[in-house]
């Protein structure tokens, strides 16, 4: 019975904490742009350089239904950055160490703080897929429903990776240093992820290159799964689950770390 309600306290502070963040994202004008805006800007901007390459040129190279899961998973880049923007100013401004005094523990914070954008995550993954579909009816395309349920459900090793990176980045730097630190895997994502281009249809280094990083991974998992290709999703996915739990489990070390400097 202590133990049921000591619990129960517990996820009280996370989610009073979980709620809090979400209302400092909230604030930020800039969170709608990036999270929601940006992925259907993308999704519009991409189906019509596709469709203005003149048919002469046998060519196809944005496919709503590859780009649409490419640019789910670029998003999430952006889920990075907040996550990153969130811990830096909070630490910046000593609020986290004013709440060190608090009852909450270590996994407090970090639940408090994966589970808001963990939430954004999803939501401005559903609203890539919607766009994507509404851009398929008029691309003749027509997206099965319990794919994209399936590419949302493998999308989350992708939101815990993004996720893990932002929390690493935010305890690690600076308020300044570490939303930089963010753009290079923001870029590092966008060329080597195959979002914007095939990578198997290339070879040599490049793709070689790619196959290192967990977003090609990501990405590739996430188009197999729209396109109904169930056989091909085992390594991508274990591969891109593996580098999640690597990166997220540094964040946790990190900031378990940084705790205890601070409480010294």
């Amino acid at each position: 019975m202590w133990q049921l309600q000591k619990d129960r306290e517990r996820m009280m502070r996370i989610r009073v904490f979980a709620m809090r963040n979400m209302k400092e994202i909230s604030r930020d004008s800039l969170s709608y742009i990036f999270c929601f805006g940006f992925p259907i800007i993308m999704l519009l901007i991409m189906s019509v350089v596709n469709a203005s390459i003149p048919k002469e040129a046998n060519m196809v190279l944005f496919q709503i239904q590859n780009i649409g899961p490419g640019i789910a998973v670029f998003s999430l880049c952006f889920t990075m950055l907040f996550t990153c923007l969130s811990i830096s100013k909070d630490r910046a401004n000593a609020f986290l160490v004013r709440l060190y005094a608090s009852p909450m523990k270590g996994v407090d914070f970090i639940s408090g703080y994966t589970l808001p954008l963990l939430i954004i995550a999803i939501i401005q993954c559903s609203i890539t897929f919607l766009a994507s579909g509404v851009i398929g009816l008029f691309t003749d395309y027509t997206f099965h429903f319990g794919n994209v349920l399936l590419a949302m459900v493998i999308l989350l090793p992708s939101m815990i990776l993004f996720i893990g990176f932002g929390l690493f980045f935010g305890t690690m730097f600076s308020e300044k240093a570490a939303p930089g630190l963010c753009s290079i895997i923001i870029s590092v994502a966008g060329m080597l992820g195959g979002i914007w281009m095939d990578v198997d249809a290339l070879g040599g280094v490049l793709a070689q290159v790619c196959k290192t990083m967990p977003f090609y991974y990501g990405v590739k998992s996430a188009k197999l799964a729209v396109n109904g290709d169930y056989a091909g999703l085992g390594k991508p996915l274990v591969i891109v689950c593996i580098y999640a739990a690597i990166v997220y489990l540094l964040a946790v070390l990190a900031f378990r770390k940084k705790m205890q400097e601070d409480l010294k």
